[in-house]
């Protein structure tokens, strides 16, 4: 693993705020390097309002979406939710769907069939609209690019909204409305939104209009909290504030179709619980069977619809985990078995693989063997699959470069999906070997971890503690801090823990002396180092740590290094 340090801190400014907030160096430095530098700044980060929020009709077209839509509730039209099969898109669509539903008796859910369908709007999708009479479409999470399926469904008298998040193409679909913070022409002021959180927005503006407070949103903001912690959108602005009223809401008085899932948890729910915990079991439904399960169980309004349903979705997720563990061991032994251990990328391919886990397993795959990768299996005539990346390196870009041996393909720089024929197999594998081969840096081969600064034991304090936990919630742009302590020695009673013994719990001192314990997961196998008293640099986080009672600091070690 190489580390490197996130950003330099910057003294003058950060000698500024230490005054303005009366803070700690670390605390200040850690601020400074997520570009919050003055007193205002702070308090809002500190303290998010839901006042913060910006006005929903600053969004191109959203005027438009909701004179539709209240047109579509005056006249009790048929109108169909429609969103993609993955977290963003289910949670949406669920969002959606259950604000009308208060509303309109004929609106209805819909999710494409992952296998039949794919991903995005359907032709198959709007024909089953038509058949259904239906007027309108609200397109949740996709549609950006759907110029065709939105032609075809103007062709039938069907209109389209789509809210999406998604990059647009040169030209927009010939929609009532589309509601998309990336347009060239739209102002609105935060452009990092997920698909839940435009969906959001809509039903924001849609209760401003109707007049309604702004107090009656609260139940939808454990959705919009789970898809931006499931769609990895950046911790800040508008996602942090709807993340910090989600978590609350999850807290206070989570939906009956979360309720199965945070009973386990006796604790404060966490942006990791939402990202660990419920994200899988929802995608999993997508994954396994359909995605209409995870709207059912996320628009169940009492605990007794919903049961059925988490315990169903509790066997996809565990079907999923046991699919995808096999076929990663499977993928693994298919690299050895070729020889195939020393490329500068993975391409594995097996007709039996599940189309529902290929994804996972090719990230399994980087965890192993770290350049960019490809899992493809048999769909029906052709041969379907996922792509992953490694830091750096886009992956996008070296598709096209295979373009000519693919059917289609499409997604952006780290993750990607793929068709092609059969008989393309071979020469596209060897194209993309060759492509990444000539574009890879050689520091694009080695894993990387980020560190925000390098303090000694001493800094570290329950009041430090207390600022940091306040600092979140915590997500890309406003990751958790991660600290670089070097010199640091056992202090005698380091051990091996866990039930295989293949943990560490430490116990060292700095070069200040001061003491501290953390736990390390897998690095049991630098015990005899670290006890012959060498010398070792430690990236970590800080987590409370309670024992009979007693509650102290402990580090949650990232990696270890010896120093040199």
């Amino acid at each position: 693993m190489r580390w490197i340090q996130k950003k330099k801190p910057d003294t003058e400014r950060t000698i500024g705020l230490q005054k303005d907030l009366n803070v700690s160096e670390t605390i200040a430095q850690l601020l400074i390097q997520r570009d919050i530098d003055s007193f205002d700044a702070a308090k809002r980060f500190f303290r998010p309002q839901l006042s913060d929020l910006h006005d929903p009709f600053e969004m191109q077209d959203m005027q438009l979406a909701v004179t539709r839509i209240q047109k579509a509730i005056a006249d009790q039209e048929k109108v169909i939710v429609y969103g993609d099969y993955d977290v963003d898109g289910t949670t949406a669509v669920a969002l959606m769907y259950s604000f009308l539903k208060l509303r309109l008796e004929t609106s209805a859910p819909y999710i494409p069939d992952r296998y039949t369908e794919g991903y995005g709007i359907s032709m198959q999708g709007i024909d089953h609209a038509h058949q259904e009479g239906v007027g309108l479409i609200i397109a949740l999470d996709c549609g950006i690019k759907a110029i065709e399926q939105v032609r075809y469904a103007n062709s039938l008298g069907i209109d389209m909204i789509i809210c999406d998040h998604h990059l647009p193409g040169e030209q927009l679909p010939d929609a009532i409305a589309i509601l998309d913070p990336k347009r060239s022409d739209c102002s609105y002021p935060y452009k990092e939104l997920c698909g839940c959180g435009i969906g959001f927005k809509l039903i924001q503006a849609l209760t401003a209009a109707q007049g309604d407070p702004f107090e009656t949103l609260l139940p939808y903001l454990d959705l919009v909290a789970t898809a931006i912690a499931a769609d990895i959108v950046p911790m800040t602005g508008e996602n942090r504030i709807l993340m910090h009223f989600g978590l609350k809401q999850l807290q206070s008085a989570p939906r009956p179709g979360f309720q199965f899932f945070l009973s386990q948890l006796n604790k404060t729910i966490r942006v990791s619980d939402l990202v660990f915990i419920i994200a899988p079991r929802i995608n999993a439904a997508g994954r396994m069977k359909h995605g209409l399960f995870a709207v059912q169980l996320l628009t169940a309004t009492t605990a007794e619809l919903a049961m059925p349903l988490a315990r169903s979705i509790e066997f996809f997720n565990t079907e999923r985990k046991a699919t995808d563990e096999r076929i990663t061991t499977a993928a693994l032994e298919q690299l050895e078995k070729n020889q195939e251990l020393e490329r500068f990328s993975t391409v594995v391919f097996d007709p039996d693989w599940h189309k529902g886990v290929v994804g996972i397993v090719a990230s399994r795959l980087i965890e192993k063997h770290y350049r960019p990768t490809v899992v493809l299996t048999q769909s029906g005539d052709v041969l379907a699959g996922s792509v992953r990346s490694v830091s750096g390196f886009n992956v996008y870009h070296a598709l096209e470069a295979c373009q000519e041996h693919m059917i289609q393909f499409g997604g952006h720089k780290y993750a990607a999906g793929l068709t092609l024929k059969k008989e393309q197999y071979s020469a596209f594998k060897t194209t993309f070997e060759s492509v990444v081969k000539e574009r890879i840096l050689p520091e694009q081969r080695q894993p990387v971890y980020y560190y925000d600064l390098a303090i000694d034991f001493q800094t570290i304090s329950q009041k430090m503690y207390r600022i940091l936990a306040q600092m979140g919630p915590f997500g890309p742009q406003n990751m958790q801090p991660v600290f670089k302590t070097s010199q640091c020695k056992d202090s005698g009673r380091t051990r091996a823990v866990g039930k295989d013994q293949t943990h560490l719990r430490l116990e060292v001192e700095d070069i200040t002396g001061e003491r501290l314990i953390g736990i390390a997961f897998g690095m049991a196998h630098h015990l005899n180092k670290i006890k012959s008293r060498e010398p070792f640099s430690l990236l970590y986080t800080l987590e409370e740590n309670e024992f009979n009672g007693v509650v102290s600091l402990q580090l949650k070690v990232k990696d270890l290094s010896f120093d040199q």
